[in-house]
């Protein structure tokens, strides 16, 4: 198979991921990692699978979890992540915790023995396209802190589809607002009725306000800052501007009329995140609160007192591309089907997500080589609906991580949520080994 050998950039967790389950088909890789001759700011080990964030990969619980249900996922389809956190797991209850310089030097060191795994250390600064470089498949899984040059790059070919950083609003379900206490419509009765409005009375809005300005706020790299607060306000920081600030702003009532046709003092609307309506967007809420204080402080608000989080707001430097313009959902290039992207590059947000895209696509990559049936993930499953968020057009596209609400409901209505999930996990785990069952069908 030398002349269906695959240039993997960048070792990270999608890189390793990719490269590992290329080579372990026996299919030639040659993985390309710029350290330790250049390290990012946010990295210091020569190792490859480097954790830098956290050393805990979240939950273990694939019937309760839905980054539980995406490891139990990978582990079907064979993934050197979920290997070697279980080599590097430490106890941490029912997180799936790893000791990070254990867990790194495991995968490197798995590599590095594969006698088809070419490991060059060089900075790759542009995007080796595979006809013009002899390649039969090219991966970019450089990570959300790609190189300059080669971010350059990467915007130039995408036609200036990349962002440079990452300011996410939370995302709760749909049937966890409290809707006693909201009310449907758009500013001026304009649209169709698509925001859910959480009313404010006066009282309600400045303890929000205040709670907000007090609240816990994450740390900041020095090389995030500049990027994050010239590209987009955080919710808090507008907010210590002036305490009416967001009535005049994000959270302003005007043109929005109860059903009593009354104004409320303050609103904040709820935005479709997906099209079947599962999940809702906190408009204008992006933050960079720690995840427990921003559960705090927006349930003050009446309609999501109890409301479930799927995805809390994020703002950290982060190099995506704007996928759904480009990417085709096998993570292949639209205008290239022989070029890749993988990882948090492709707008996957989180450690687990970023290793399965890398899976994903490596995947693809050896169905086709190995002329086997490509294998298709639909949104049943947690790979799949990861697939169908990065290909989906969408107005706003932003960097999203595993949850239930991006799964395809069930054909009936399960209203306990345990059960839900649990079904909904039940389906994707049979799914996924269904489809890993094809991949022996060619032997």
């Amino acid at each position: 198979m030398e002349q269906m050998k695959v240039t993997v950039i960048g070792a990270g967790l999608a890189g390793s991921e990719a490269a590992y389950y290329l080579a372990s088909r026996g299919i030639p890789v040659r993985l390309v990692e710029m350290k330790p001759k250049k390290y990012t700011p946010a990295h210091s080990s020569e190792g490859f699978a480097e954790l830098v964030c956290s050393n805990s990969l979240k939950s273990d619980d694939a019937y309760a979890n839905a980054c539980g249900l995406l490891k139990a996922e990978m582990r079907i389809l064979g993934s050197i992540t979920m290997e070697a956190a279980e080599y590097a797991r430490v106890p941490a209850g029912a997180a799936l915790a790893v000791d990070r310089e254990k867990f790194s030097a495991y995968i490197t060191e798995k590599l590095r023995s594969m006698e088809n795994i070419e490991i060059v250390n060089e900075e790759v600064k542009t995007v080796p396209l595979p006809e013009k470089d002899g390649d039969r498949y090219v991966i970019i899984a450089t990570g959300p802190l790609t190189s300059d040059d080669l971010s350059e790059d990467i915007q130039r070919l995408t036609g200036g589809s990349l962002h440079f950083f990452d300011a996410s609003a939370p995302i709760v379900a749909a049937d966890s607002v409290d809707m006693s206490c909201a009310f449907t419509g758009d500013r001026y009765g304009k649209g169709t009725g698509d925001y859910i409005n959480c009313p404010m009375s006066k009282e309600e809005y400045y303890v929000f306000v205040d709670e907000l300005l007090a609240a816990e706020r994450a740390h900041l790299h020095a090389f995030e800052k500049r990027e994050i607060f010239e590209g987009c306000m955080p919710i808090e920081v507008m907010a210590s501007r002036g305490r009416d600030t967001l009535r005049y702003g994000t959270l302003k009532p005007v043109g929005l009329y109860d059903e009593d046709g009354v104004r409320p003092y303050a609103v904040l609307q709820l935005r479709k995140e997906t099209a079947s309506g599962e999940t809702y967007n906190l408009v204008g809420c992006q933050t960079n609160l720690k995840f427990p204080e921003q559960k705090r402080v927006f349930s003050l608000i009446p309609a999501l007192k109890n409301a479930e989080y799927l995805r809390y707001g994020v703002m950290h430097r982060n190099t995506y591309i704007c996928s759904p313009n480009v990417l085709n959902r096998d993570f292949s290039f639209k205008n290239n089907r022989r070029l890749f992207f993988a990882g948090q590059i492709t707008g996957v947000e989180g450690y687990v997500e970023s290793a399965a895209s890398g899976l994903l696509a490596a995947l693809h990559i050896a169905d086709e080589i190995c002329k086997r049936p490509t294998r298709v993930f639909d949104e049943r499953t947690m790979c799949g609906a990861l697939e169908t968020h990065i290909s989906t057009p969408q107005k706003d596209f932003q960097p999203m991580n595993a949850n239930y609400g991006i799964l395809a409901p069930m054909p009936e209505r399960i209203r306990d949520k345990k059960e839900r999930y649990r079904a909904l996990s039940e389906r994707a785990l049979s799914i996924v080994q269904a489809e890993r069952a094809k991949e022996n069908e060619k032997e």
